[in-house]
């Protein structure tokens, strides 16, 4: 806020109510959820303090002092999301729980297009973030590896995910926009592509393409990502 000295803090730190004083208005899960809401329905952009105001029915001065920052807003809003997630028992097959773990985020995101957006380390220790680690490495322990691998193969996992959907998100939203169908926009790609391979230009595209057995499976080559992630793992261990 202007005219506040700046000083580094973190949202979960911080009381979420003073210990005399009346009853807070609103709960920080009541705020997350009307961020959350909006962002479902409009996206990130629209998520602002003044707009979470509004959907609660308050001022947006009396916000801040609940939520300082923006910032602490979307932590709110990651956390929320973060609690979605399902904890299971282990099934003692890490390599099974990863992918089990990397399908459901993957899922979670889709449900929260916004969410690629802001996944980031900064909001990796929020209260539904940390159970969700703990769980992660709860299905590592039958993984011989220091606790330092694991929580890379975790944010390695977490990052191929994240590019996937981030695609997959970015297709979708192109393809809406479009004044045609995808199909007729793919057929106008594919014959410009084919001519271009024809010129002989690019030897090494066209024994590619020569290659080609048909339609892409988008969801072999995500699995194919996955695997291999844990593959190149599962080889090396807890060696550097």
């Amino acid at each position: 806020m202007a005219g506040r000295a700046a000083e580094p803090h973190v949202i979960w730190a911080r009381p979420e109510r003073a210990g005399r004083g009346p009853r807070p208005a609103y709960t920080r899960d009541e705020i997350a959820a009307a961020a959350v809401r909006i962002a479902d329905a409009e996206g990130l952009d629209a998520v602002s303090m003044r707009h979470v105001a509004a959907e609660l029915g308050c001022g947006t001065m009396s916000l801040y002092n609940y939520v300082p920052r923006k910032e602490d807003l979307h932590e709110l809003m990651v956390d929320a999301v973060s609690g979605e997630h399902e904890l299971w028992e282990p099934s003692g097959d890490w390599r099974a729980d990863m992918l089990r773990v990397a399908h459901q985020t993957r899922a979670l995101m889709h449900r929260h297009p916004w969410l690629p957006r802001l996944m980031s380390p900064v909001y990796g220790f929020s209260p539904n973030a940390l159970r969700y680690l703990e769980h992660c490495l709860a299905c590592l322990d039958p993984f011989e590896a220091s606790y330092g691998t694991k929580l890379e193969l975790v944010a390695m996992v977490n990052g191929v995910v994240t590019t996937y959907v981030s695609n997959e998100l970015a297709t979708t939203e192109r393809t809406r926009s479009l004044p045609w169908s995808q199909e007729q926009e793919d057929a106008v790609r594919i014959a410009y592509l084919g001519s271009r391979i024809a010129s002989g230009a690019y030897p090494r595209m066209a024994a590619a393409f020569a290659e080609d057995s048909g339609p892409i499976d988008l969801e072999a080559v995500f699995r194919r990502a996955l695997t291999r992630v844990l593959d190149g793992f599962e080889r090396t261990g807890g060696s550097a």
